[in-house]
Formats: C-alpha cells, structure tokens, sequence
C-alpha cells in the first residue's frame, strides 16, 4: 500500500541554549559551528537528503540570523562574485537554493510537544518528519532516510532509538517495546509505551528516544488535547501516548553514530570527529593531536 510521501521536515529551533551560555546570549545554539556549518544545517541537508524539501524552522526571539543563515546575502555573494571567489560562492549560494523555508514563532518556550504543535497549519494534513538540530547523527545513508523506509512499509509513526546504558536513561524518553520480526533484523520494535525522562530503576529498557521522528498528522489533535506536564510544558510524549490508543507506534534503532552537540563534551567530541574527516583538514589536525601531552 503506497502512502502519502514525507516532504515537510519540522525543526524546534525556540530554545534558549542555557547550557552553552555566555556563547547563546546573543546567538542560537543551532547557529554555533561545527568546524565551519552550524549545527541546525547539518539536519536541513540530512533531511533535504531523505527527500522533504519543504523545512518548517519554529523559532523564537532573538533567532533572526537562523532566517538570515537560510535567506539569499545578495551583499555577500556580489563581493564574492567580484572578487572571483567563485568556491566561496557556490557554497554560499547552495544554502539559499537548497529548500523552501517556512518559519513560525513559538512565542514562549513551553516544551517540544508545543512546538511541534506549532507547525500545525504549515504541515496540515499530511505525515512529516521532526528533527532536532542538536542531535548530529553520521550515517552513510541518512537517519531520517533510514526511518522514512520505515515509514513507507508500515505506515506508522517511527521514533528514533538507541541503547543508552546506566543512569544517562533518565535523561531521555524511555521506550517499552518489543522486537519485531523485519527486514532490518534487530532493528524495528513495536511501542507499547513511553515514559519520559525515567529514574534508572524505573526505566522500562535502555531504548532511549533520539532527536528523530517521523509522525503522522493525527499528533496534532492528541498535542491539543494533551495538558501540560512537568514544568508548565507540552511534552511530545505525553501526546505519542495518546496518539499509541489510535496507531500503532514503531521504534527504529538506526545505523550511524549520533553527536549530542545539545552537550558541550558531546560538541567538542562532534568538533574533532568532523574536522577528521575532512579532506582539507583532516591529515593536519590529526598530525596536530598527535604532538599533544594526553
């Protein structure tokens, strides 16, 4: 059975970034630099990558330079083009031609479940993908690929997992599943509940819920209904347990490495493992580490 194709990816971009503060006092974490792209680029062309060209950019105050980031610097690319910068200038062009942005404001910051409910009347009746710029996942063939595959077989929602030992469980939404028998092995399982942000002993698995989701229009209705939780906040949990009474959910532990870059150990880690891997880069850094006293 064909169902309808996932072209609109929505990215919650409102937070405030207290934990890589005084560097968010007046920039937005997803802006900050991973060598030399911000962070929330890096989700825009995994998700342009996974077929949705249509991105839907929820911002809040002070997040103007993500809409400058994504618009066309006309100023900047005649001084390139003049110069005959034309390296610097594909580059920079590349990034306004690559898709159609669409932004709406969530005035108060009150949860991810209340930003995605924001995306509403932009995504309409239709599925779509949410991606959260802070998890940085490197894979060969794209996480949210992977998922939409997911998608297209079964129909249903898909969440992102990965196993997450001992007490940093408690950090994330937790997934009672149980294994389905599939085409991608040990990969899929199917959710019989979530529970968010568990005590360790609590926790129902060690599946932890990524930065990934693609989920099905029927969410809106369950967010709009869902009371606040913890903190005066709309958690995106809260409304997939609704949502779990009408569809079935499914859980996909996807192949590739993901960067918590939300974290600044884990952006630092992002930063050294991305320059690595650089063609114009790499062979120097590395040779640059070796002569550190670790």
């Amino acid at each position: 059975m064909a169902h309808k194709r996932i072209c609109k990816a929505v990215f919650p971009a409102a937070g405030l970034g207290t934990r890589f503060l005084p560097a968010t006092k007046a920039q937005p974490k997803e802006m900050m630099p991973l060598v030399d792209k911000p962070i929330i680029q890096y989700g825009v062309e995994e998700a342009l990558a996974a077929g949705c060209d249509q991105i839907i950019i929820i911002t809040g105050r002070g997040k103007t330079s993500i809409e400058d980031h994504f618009d066309v610097s006309y100023e900047l690319e005649k001084m390139l083009e003049e110069r005959g910068k034309t390296d610097l200038l594909a580059v920079v062009r590349q990034i306004s031609d690559m898709i159609h942005v669409s932004y709406t404001r969530q005035k108060e910051a009150m949860g991810l479940g209340h930003a995605v409910l924001m995306s509403r009347e932009l995504v309409g009746d239709e599925p779509f993908a949410v991606i959260l710029a802070d998890d940085i996942i490197d894979a060969e063939v794209p996480c949210l690929k992977q998922m939409i595959e997911v998608y297209n077989e079964t129909g249903a929602p898909v969440l992102a997992t990965q196993v997450v030992e001992g007490r940093a469980i408690s950090s994330y939404g937790v997934l009672d599943a149980k294994p389905v028998a599939s085409k991608w092995g040990h990969r899929l399982f199917e959710v019989r509940n979530l529970v968010e942000k568990p005590k360790m002993e609590d926790a129902p698995s060690n599946l932890a819920i990524i930065g990934r989701y693609v989920l099905t229009p029927a969410i809106f209705e369950m967010l709009a209904s869902t009371p606040l939780g913890t903190g005066g906040e709309l958690q995106l949990t809260d409304g997939l347990k609704q949502l779990l009474k009408k569809e079935k959910i499914y859980g996909y532990t996807f192949e590739g490495k993901r960067h918590d870059t939300g974290d600044k150990l884990g952006f630092l880690k992002a930063t050294v493992e991305f320059a690595l891997k650089r063609e114009d880069l790499g062979a120097e850094f590395r040779e640059y580490l070796k002569t550190l006293k670790l």
